[in-house]
């Protein structure tokens, strides 16, 4: 079993590691932050926005693109590392967001506020395309968390957590959704941060079990990376794509979120390269 190591430390609530050139960017919900680190741990913040939850991507241009969930707008980065409105998304509650390799971006938004207590009200998937229109593309979700493209480009896979699934759709050529199914039944599995392999193997990270879970489709356990926090999500990156990112916490639950502190980013040498989005 391969060792975790610890590249960074001394965050909040992290969240959103993708790799990037030849750094991982991730967030810092309760700092605000996005920050970008090399293998080297030198790291330094690259955008600021104050957005909880504060989920990122990057578009086939090179360009990041940041969820500002109250402000219920699409973000984007410009070179000069100024932030500019892609889209409006309109309303609060957005959350999880991927970008496939035609620069459509799918984000997905929860029905209801969880930290404030509300009663349960399904969340939904939104399609962002290049021009900047927006178009609700799926319904009927406990949680929508982590999403990822399949290599090919032609599934999208949604965590939703609440129900302990992992549910695939085909892509359509307008980048529409159709065909739901169930792609994993995790049992008591609870997935967030998710990312696929080239093998469409999913990685899951799991905060209230404390582990990043590979599973093939249909359910079947590949391999499980044991933690001592919670894993709020996960990346393959690296030089040969065989590092596993996994972004971990302290989970306290709703009312306080994370120990301060407490959130890192670790790593993990696989067999198997990521591929697909992000």
């Amino acid at each position: 079993m391969n060792e975790v190591r610890v590249l960074l430390t001394g965050r909040g609530l992290v969240e959103s590691p993708r790799w990037h050139g030849d750094r991982l960017s991730f967030s810092d919900w309760s700092a605000g932050e996005v920050i970008a680190v090399d293998l080297a741990a030198r790291s330094e913040v690259i955008a600021r926005v104050e957005s909880l939850p504060l989920c990122t991507a990057w578009l086939p241009d090179g360009r990041l693109v940041i969820v500002s969930s109250q402000g219920g707008r699409l973000l984007r980065r410009e070179p000069d590392g100024s932030l500019v409105t892609r889209a409006d998304l309109g309303g609060t509650g957005w959350n999880d967001i991927v970008v496939d390799g035609r620069g459509n971006a799918y984000v997905n938004r929860v029905g209801f506020d969880l930290m404030a207590g509300e009663a349960f009200k399904p969340g939904s998937i939104a399609l962002v395309t290049a021009d900047g229109s927006v178009r609700e593309v799926a319904d009927d979700f406990a949680l929508p968390n982590g999403m990822a493209v399949t290599p090919d480009g032609s599934t999208l896979i949604v965590a939703d957590s609440h129900r302990h699934h992992l549910v695939a759709f085909d892509i359509g050529a307008d980048g529409g959704l159709s065909d739901r199914r169930i792609w994993a039944d995790l049992g008591e599995g609870t997935p967030d941060g998710i990312c696929v392999d080239a093998q469409n193997a999913v990685w899951y990270a799991d905060v209230p079990n404390k582990r990043c879970v590979r599973v093939a489709e249909g359910g079947a356990v590949l391999r499980t990376v044991e933690l001592d926090r919670g894993g709020f999500a996960c990346a393959l990156g690296g030089p040969d794509g065989t590092t596993l990112f996994i972004v971990a916490a302290e989970w306290r639950g709703m009312s306080e979120m994370v120990t301060p502190g407490t959130g890192q980013v670790l790593t993990t040498e696989v067999d198997v390269p990521g591929a697909g989005w992000p």
